[in-house]
């Protein structure tokens, strides 16, 4: 008897070890398929990405971007919804059914100005046209490229749940997934994901800036600026105070704070006092209470302008962001599958082109980071820019990365990055991220227990915050001539 249960004791114990065994072995084996799934679409994703990059649409009017993405993940079965949220450049790709369901976001947007050929000396491809400078080209694609391998899984019986791509347009100007937050269109995703093209390979666990966005106005009275000035009241000596005051303000603003701004229209002709005058203006800080008391404080400086001038004034809303809400338990876990990828490698041509690229904007030739940077410490007031992806990450938690697809050092939103977005530095990065996100969804669907504790730590870290888009009312502001399908 003593033996027989010794036997069942022994029995059970590798069972049960071959229970613990088997999800890591699965893990694997899908993590392997996520791997050469991408590869098996490497060419299409790299022409993709290039169309992309040689389109290089503005702000909603990535009309030929999307499409191109939408089409490729309608060719590989899975569910597309084109024009959600009222923008006719944002979409949605989706396949399986049920609970967990794992999103990657992808954006595809450019900048004006900078357009820029695939070389390490500033030679624009179109002057005056704009170019990908923040790598949104490759964004786009790897995040699609990483959909479709989980797509491929679920397809196979091999993860269950639903697998969703949201194409996301407008993320340098207007703020595109504001809008699709807005129409609840995250609300019943578990855990999201997203990477953005960078100097160095990392799990991204800082937050951003908070911002906001308005348009000041001010309206006078036109007059003969020699001949009778003394009727007139300049719009553009409004504009000009507002200025100073935003000025005299940075001596007593904190640290964080940030605030820029751009004349749109100061008057048109030397001998007219300008009845008409207009300024872009961004408020910034680490945290949107601190973002918020600086924007009223910036509003009160236009109306004290305005009361200088003897002109009227008119604060218009463009739209805000939230800071990005940090998630170090997703963080860990695609750190984890950086540090199974192992770091890119580059040939000595791609070496010397970074080099010249370091060469031509004066910073030092050291070549590219090809390391796996550590999970980091989150700070609590990071430095840099600010993305729509923040207010995403106040909806759903959101797991981050960015990835080497330019040299160590280069000026962001520059024709540098354009460069490199156009060949195999660019495109390395991309199917790396691609890769890299493929693999950390795998790790979701498979381990119920590392949803729920990446959930966990989004309400913590949310507490009893409820989010609101900062947005005014009405529809995104489309180009007309997209409205109209031109």
């Amino acid at each position: 008897m003593i033996m027989k249960n010794l036997s069942l004791l022994f029995l059970s114990v590798i069972l049960l070890s071959c229970a613990s065994i088997k999800p890591q072995a699965q893990s694997s084996s899908n993590k392997d398929y996520i791997i050469k799934s991408v590869e098996k679409h490497k060419s299409a994703l790299i022409e993709i990405s290039d169309q992309i990059w040689g389109s290089a649409e503005m702000a909603f009017e990535e009309v030929k971007s999307a499409k191109l993405l939408a089409d490729y993940a309608t060719a590989n079965g899975m569910k597309v919804t084109i024009g959600v949220a009222e923008t006719p450049t944002a979409f949605i790709a989706e396949y399986g059914s049920g609970k967990p369901i794992i999103a990657v976001m992808g954006e595809y947007d450019a900048l004006p100005g900078i357009s820029q050929k695939a070389v390490p000396t500033k030679d624009p491809l179109e002057a005056g046209k704009g170019g990908h400078g923040c790598g949104h080209n490759l964004f786009g694609t790897g995040s699609l490229g990483s959909a479709i391998a989980v797509k491929e899984l679920i397809e196979q019986g091999k993860l269950k749940g639903t697998i969703r791509f949201y194409g996301t347009p407008a993320e340098e100007k207007y703020f595109g997934k504001l809008w699709m937050a807005r129409e609840g269109l995250f609300d019943d995703v578990d855990v999201c994901l997203d990477w953005h093209p960078s100097a160095k390979t990392t799990a991204n666990v800082q937050s951003s800036l908070a911002l906001v966005d308005f348009i000041v106005e001010f309206f006078g009275q036109a007059a003969h600026a020699s001949s009778d000035p003394w009727n007139g009241k300049s719009a553009s000596d409004g504009l000009e105070l507002f200025a100073q005051g935003i000025n005299y303000q940075r001596e007593h603003i904190r640290p964080t704070v940030r605030i820029h701004y751009h004349i749109q229209d100061g008057g048109q002709v030397v001998n007219v006092v300008p009845d008409y005058a207009k300024m872009w203006t961004r408020v910034r800080d680490t945290k949107r209470e601190g973002m918020l008391e600086v924007y009223e404080r910036v509003k009160e400086i236009a109306r004290g302008a305005a009361i200088m001038a003897n002109v009227d004034y008119k604060i218009t809303l463009v739209s805000g962001l939230h800071e990005i809400l940090v998630n170090r338990t997703g963080g860990a876990a695609m750190q984890k599958n950086l540090e199974t990828l192992g770091a890119i490698t580059y040939t000595q041509q791609e070496e010397m082109f970074a080099k010249k690229i370091q060469e031509a904007t004066g910073k030092p030739q050291v070549g590219l980071d090809a390391t796996i940077n550590p999970l980091a410490e989150t700070k609590e007031h990071p430095g840099g820019g600010s993305t729509d992806v923040g207010d995403i990450s106040w909806v759903v938690p959101e797991i981050r990365l960015g990835v080497t697809t330019a040299p160590v050092e280069t000026p962001w939103h520059s024709w540098a990055v354009v460069a490199c977005g156009g060949m195999s530095i660019g495109h390395k990065g991309m199917v790396y991220a691609a890769k890299a996100l493929g693999m950390t969804m795998v790790d979701l669907f498979e381990n119920p227990q590392l949803v729920n504790d990446v959930k966990a730590e989004f309400k913590e870290r949310k507490g009893d915050s409820v989010y609101k888009a900062i947005l005014p009312e009405g529809p995104p502001p489309i180009p007309a001539h997209i409205l109209n399908g031109n």
